[in-house]
């Protein structure tokens, strides 16, 4: 089985060429963004039974969290090794960290699994994305647009790799000094701007790649009068760290043509309240607050309005009665308005969630499972 071919969009829903509705269900893995060079759990598991039981358990997608120093070093020829556990997975052996991603890309395509290379930090470290912008002191926009034009370059005949995650997370906090934007500005933080940018670049050389933007954490209640002047958080609309798209609805990402604007899915990122309590959260919330108070201004309008598909790329969390709460609301929120998502994670080792896979990091959560699973189940 192989994937059904490049992607675009019609309205607020992803299509294929034909035209037909390609509903994104998906499960992230980390592992080659924090410097194991590999997707994440090998140390106890096979990849490629993990890799069978990802596609066979329903998931049609994995969104893959990279660096960009990563690609930078594989573009410069810098291959380094990857930790993994040879016994369980022989294969690998001898085969360094781009031979062993290219193996991989390999295994998804005959499980009929798409890919979504997200560019999860600029530069590789576990904690890499908790950096709110898409330039540190070592690698600055131009290394970080190579990498990008490198990666569509490079897999342009490979349509296992739907789409590339721009950059996950752009973030910043009203009081913050270093923040990402969304605005009509020319500053250097300005998120739009290098989204619309980076997204022209990846386009370049490969029209038919996705490019995923997701928001900001903050944006103004009056654009007009406080173009992120302020650091008065009153001043702001805040939520998740790349879960505003609130500034799409007066300044929309522009690539120059209907053809490529119809690339664009844009992204948020939805946690509960374990995570962080947000405001929302306080009191006795409901599924028809959050869409009319929370999720409709700051990003499901798109959806509703059919302005352009959104990815909830990531959402997830521990299996609480708080957290649970939460999470069927999302639950129901997904499966009525049929919106694309990746699970926050398979990997047990996220702190803040917790994973679809056991502390032996090879054993599937039941409860987790059964959770997901009726989403899983809808056609």
């Amino acid at each position: 089985m192989t994937t059904s071919g490049w992607l675009t969009t019609k309205g607020s829903k992803i299509v294929d060429q034909a035209g037909n509705e390609v509903w994104l269900k998906g499960i992230n893995w980390f592992g080659y963004n924090t410097g194991d060079n590999c997707p994440g759990c090998l140390d106890a598991c096979n990849l490629e039974d993990m890799i069978s039981q990802i596609a066979s358990r329903g998931f049609n997608m994995v969104r893959l969290p990279v660096s960009c120093e990563l690609l930078s070093n594989w573009m410069l020829g810098k291959c380094y090794e990857a930790v993994y556990n040879s016994g369980l997975n022989p294969e690998l052996v001898g085969k360094d960290s781009l031979e062993i991603f290219n193996y991989t890309l390999g295994l998804f395509r005959k499980y009929g699994l798409m890919v979504l290379i997200d560019i999860h930090s600029v530069e590789t470290d576990i904690d890499g994305h908790t950096y709110p912008l898409w330039y540190t002191d070592r690698i600055d926009e131009v290394e970080y647009m190579a990498s990008l034009a490198w990666l569509a370059d490079n897999y342009k005949d490979n349509d296992t790799i739907i789409g590339i995650d721009i950059r996950n997370e752009p973030h910043g906090g009203a009081e913050e000094s270093v923040r990402a934007v969304w605005s009509d500005t020319k500053t250097r933080n300005n998120w739009r701007i290098f989204a619309q940018a980076a997204s022209k670049v990846v386009l370049n050389f490969n029209p038919n790649l996705l490019v995923v933007i997701e928001g900001v954490q903050v944006y103004p209640k009056d654009i007009d009068t406080n173009n992120y002047v302020s650091l008065n958080a009153g001043d702001y609309h805040n939520t998740w760290w790349g879960g505003n798209l609130m500034g799409v609805r007066k300044y929309p990402i522009d690539l120059g043509s209907p053809e490529l604007n119809r690339q664009i899915v844009y992204s948020v990122h939805e946690y509960g309240p374990t995570v962080f309590m947000q405001p929302w959260f306080e009191g006795d919330y409901s599924y028809e607050t959050l869409c009319k108070e929370v999720w409709h201004d700051l990003w499901l309008y798109l959806v509703e309005e059919d302005i352009a598909p959104v990815l909830i790329g990531e959402w997830g969390g521990y299996m609480d009665d708080q957290t649970l709460k939460w999470m069927r609301c999302v639950r129901q929120l997904i499966a009525e308005k049929r919106l694309n998502y990746a699970y926050w994670c398979l990997n047990p080792d996220s702190p803040d969630t917790g994973g679809m896979l056991l502390e032996d990091r090879r054993t599937w959560d039941g409860e987790r499972y059964a959770f997901i699973k009726e989403l899983l189940d809808i056609v």
